[in-house]
């Protein structure tokens, strides 16, 4: 294929995770004369993305909604974008574009990729929604040359319900951590608090409930230990907690509010460990590889996608979900011991990054797949 002739085509239904999470994958495509296109939802990053050299085609995508003329709408769109473009290869992400996407590009005759980035609520669920989901997955996972999942539960999940051939489901092991973006930061300010840091959009499904619950247990014992909360509060989700709830455990005292951040390194530095005590279906949670990858020991729930960023008892602690008592106790834990020991622990975790998790071996299988259908 001439170098003129490489159009690569990705779809999102948010330009936000496309420009934080596949940031290097992009940045190799663009660099290695890809011509790459993003359909998604426009928001504040869609200028980011054009800036980096991509074509950005603004396209509305529910993620959530559950019209069907909606969704034949975006069928439509997206079958009338592949044809207009004419790309070699289209890569979709999240499960409206994994489905109407992977149909459009059948109908155009197009190979395509698709990454499920989690699996949230169509499989913890049994309502019809979750059934119809299912099916349409079924449906759609007949025809790209490969289904990529971020963990192996999620895939023996699809695997179980027959949603895919075990020929094309492939585990991509997360979408990667820059490690020279997250490398360990000295602390800028030192005291005798212990710091224990969640980081995630206000969620009651993330966990941010046990949180706090565990905060007011160990606080009763250990006054310098210190729970910190960031993330932005009160956007459309049915598990949001509103801003008004986090106030109320401000003037609590059990915790402390950090509002929102483009860039999370300095609060990770500060930190003494980073907690997800998350129940939702993660992929592979971004805030734990960026911890990890910054060398802070981690807690984290033994769950999807969360368990396989700690190795437990080196890298950091597990435990069950919706269990405040326990994740109290591994924050007693943590606490116990010296500050060489939580730094060896953060050590690991750091090691265990550059061997599982590196961005630059998810953009070599990036590289690897679309080289090996040719393109």
């Amino acid at each position: 294929m001439s170098f003129q002739n490489k159009r690569i085509t990705l779809v999102v239904n948010v330009a936000w995770s496309m420009f934080n999470f596949r940031h290097g994958v992009i940045s190799r495509l663009l660099a290695d004369g890809y011509k790459v296109t993003v359909i998604t939802a426009p928001d504040e990053f869609s200028d980011k993305l054009r800036n980096m050299g991509c074509t950005v085609i603004d396209l509305p995508i529910s993620g959530k909604g559950t019209n069907p003329l909606q969704d034949l709408s975006l069928l439509y769109s997206l079958y009338r974008l592949y044809l207009s473009t004419m790309p070699n290869f289209i890569i979709h992400y999240s499960i409206k574009p994994n489905i109407y996407g992977s149909l459009a590009a059948k109908l155009a005759g197009i190979p395509s990729l698709a990454v499920t980035t989690g699996l949230g609520y169509t499989f913890v669920n049994d309502n019809w929604i979750a059934k119809v989901a299912r099916s349409l997955y079924k449906l759609a996972f007949r025809y790209p040359k490969e289904v990529w999942f971020l963990n192996e539960d999620d895939r023996q999940v699809f695997l179980k319900h027959s949603l895919v051939s075990a020929d094309k489901a492939v585990v991509l092991y997360s979408e990667g951590v820059n490690l020279n973006h997250f490398s360990p930061l000295p602390k800028t300010s030192y005291d005798e608090n212990i710091r224990f840091l969640l980081i995630a959009r206000m969620l009651w499904d993330k966990g941010v409930g046990e949180f706090v619950e565990a905060a007011r247990i160990i606080r009763k014992k250990y006054p310098h230990a210190t729970f910190q909360l960031l993330g932005a509060c009160g956007f459309a989700n049915p598990s949001v907690i509103e801003r008004e709830q986090v106030e109320k455990w401000e003037k609590e005292g059990v915790i402390e509010y950090l509002g929102t951040t483009n860039d999370v390194r300095s609060h990770i530095s500060q930190a003494d460990c980073v907690v997800l005590p998350s129940f939702y279906r993660e992929g592979i949670p971004r805030s734990l590889m960026e911890a990890a990858a910054m060398a802070k020991p981690l807690i984290t729930t033994d769950n999807v996608g969360c368990r396989d960023v700690v190795i437990p008892d080196e890298t950091g602690l597990l435990c069950p979900v919706k269990d405040a008592n326990a994740l109290a106790i591994c924050c007693e834990k943590v606490l116990g011991l010296s500050s060489s020991a939580r730094e060896e622990m953060g050590i690991r975790g750091r090691e265990f990054m550059m061997r599982q998790f590196d961005e630059k071996l998810i953009i070599a299988q990036y590289l690897h797949t679309l080289n090996k259908y040719g393109v």
